[in-house]
């Protein structure tokens, strides 16, 4: 048996029963990091194993189970860099409410995970700490921000790990890279201790192999935090008593109109055959326009950016020469922006979210790709245009604080991984995880890995 294999759930049972387990798990991390990461560059820091948490007894869901962290969580006693020359060297006192969570429960921090500088961008192309690479084709970008943790998931580096996601920085690179990531509802999971860039927009959620492991790793993390101003509190989430519904009288929007058809045509038929599957369920699928996207991309943009340059304003004054080009030419685009630029986009965002309100009161959920292509090469790359093409189709539910889940559902002619984004109503990830495991259940793609 390989146990590096089974769902997380599995892998916790067996270390409840055996501690050699437990062991075990994290030698076969360790061994693919020593191997991959010099290659990789998953991580920017690795914790060694005789300081990372060893596993508790117990009845705890994440027993023994190593977690890679995008290195924009703070981790007490572990150089957190935020991806940054400002912080190459910082150290953080206090663990992030959701390490503390985790540790809670038996789960091992096992390393740092690789980021875009400060998580303004996609590409994780890093001037401070060197490129992350797609395991799927080395001179492809993983995506981002949080490429370090999807490559850390799909080379099993990880057997779990966390990321954030202000535009699309989970699903991005868990599309990109062929593995689960989930971007739960605006205030479900607690944000203080991670690093901000926009403290309107950003979100945290996992990155996994499967479905059912992002639903163990969000009902860790998940729940209210009264310490924590984004932090929303409302009923306890429960993501795995309906996972395994019929989609019988499930009925489904598929996104269509010009703003989805400028994605890659092995995209759409990707997600196309991912919603026929899915009818075939018993689910009923509708095509819906979803043009007004637009819009919503275009403000969650400009918030990003205006944000970003608001928290970072000290820093761009004293020493704007230790950000990279990309980060640098971003922050000023936001510091640019007017008051007035900036109120149209948060009326927009109200606009934006009044009009999926009244979508999802008709429709349970709505497909569309995570991605309009899959990775593109380092060689040639804008980074700022790559932003504005890989965050279409995600960045309209950040600005909306709608779940949303990337799950695997093909490969393109060149063998990259293509995504399936699905998004629901606020709250409602137990919904959109539902939908993720059936079509999972039904395909394979989630078990492809890259041959490194």
């Amino acid at each position: 048996m390989n146990l590096t294999s089974l769902p997380l759930h599995e892998q916790s049972d067996l270390v409840k029963s055996d501690q050699r387990a437990a062991s075990n798990l994290a030698s076969a991390c360790y061994r693919q990091i020593e191997r991959l990461n010099p290659q990789l560059n998953a991580f920017i820091t690795v914790v060694r194993p005789e300081e990372s948490q060893q596993p508790a007894s117990g009845s705890f869901p994440l027993l023994g189970i190593p977690v890679a962290v995008k290195d924009l969580f703070d981790t007490a006693g572990t150089r957190t860099t935020y991806g940054s020359k400002f912080f190459a060297d910082h150290i953080p006192t206090e663990d992030a409410h959701v390490i503390q969570k985790i540790k809670k429960v038996g789960g091992r921090i096992i390393g740092k995970t690789n980021t875009h500088e400060i998580a303004l961008g996609v590409t994780n192309n890093n001037p401070h700490f060197g490129i992350c690479r797609n395991p799927w084709n080395l001179d492809r970008t993983p995506g981002g921000s949080s490429g370090g943790s999807a490559v850390a998931v799909a080379t099993g580096m990880a057997m779990a790990a966390l990321g954030t996601d202000t535009g699309g920085s989970i699903r991005i690179p868990a599309s990109l890279c062929g593995v689960v990531g989930l971007k739960p509802t605006y205030g479900r999971v607690s944000l203080r201790g991670v690093f901000p860039l926009s403290w309107n927009l950003d979100h945290a959620g996992p990155i996994t192999r499967n479905v059912e492991d992002a639903a163990l790793m969000l009902q860790v993390i998940g729940g209210y935090d009264k310490k924590d101003p984004t932090s929303i509190k409302t009923l306890p989430g429960d993501y795995f008593s309906h996972m395994r519904d019929k989609l019988a009288e499930r009925k489904i929007a598929l996104a269509i109109g010009d703003f989805i058809e400028e994605a890659d045509a092995e995209v759409l038929q990707a997600v196309r055959h991912a919603a026929h599957l899915l009818k075939e369920l018993g689910a009923e699928i509708v095509e819906v326009n979803v043009d007004f996207l637009n819009e919503a991309a275009q403000a969650n943009a400009l918030m990003t950016q205006a944000d970003a340059a608001a928290f970072h304003r000290d820093r761009l004054k004293e020493h704007p020469d230790w950000f990279g080009a990309d980060v640098l030419q971003r922050l000023k685009n936001g510091a640019a922006f007017t008051s007035t630029e900036y109120i149209l986009a948060r009326r927009t965002q109200a606009e934006s979210i009044r009009k999926l309100e009244n979508l999802f009161e008709e429709y349970d959920s709505l497909l569309l790709p995570t991605t309009p292509i899959t990775a593109p090469p380092f060689e040639g790359e804008n980074a700022l245009e790559r932003a504005r093409v890989l965050t279409r189709f995600t960045s309209p539910f950040n600005l909306s604080g709608l779940p949303a889940l990337s799950v695997p559902c093909g490969f393109s002619a060149e063998s990259l991984p293509i995504g399936l984004q699905i998004v629901s109503r606020a709250w409602n990830e137990a919904g959109v995880l539902r939908i993720g495991y059936a079509h999972q259940q039904a395909t394979e793609w989630h078990k492809r890995q890259p041959n490194l």
